[in-house]
């Protein structure tokens, strides 16, 4: 999936993507599959946009 096929704005915030990053880190015992590679970077693309989102209602 690319970052243009994605909803715009995350429905999550950036802590919660956060840490669902850092629970597939540590069920990955520190090296990912493929399979958790795939998700591991839809999990940053969705981080990414959830900030942008945050730094969008601070301005």
């Amino acid at each position: 999936m690319s970052p243009e096929s994605l909803p715009s704005g995350s429905v999550r915030s950036a802590a919660e993507v956060n840490e669902q990053i850092r629970a597939l880190w540590l069920r990955a015992g520190g090296t990912l599959s493929a399979q958790e590679r795939a998700e591991y970077e839809l999990l940053v693309i969705e981080w990414a946009e959830a900030i942008r989102g945050q730094v969008i209602e601070a301005a």
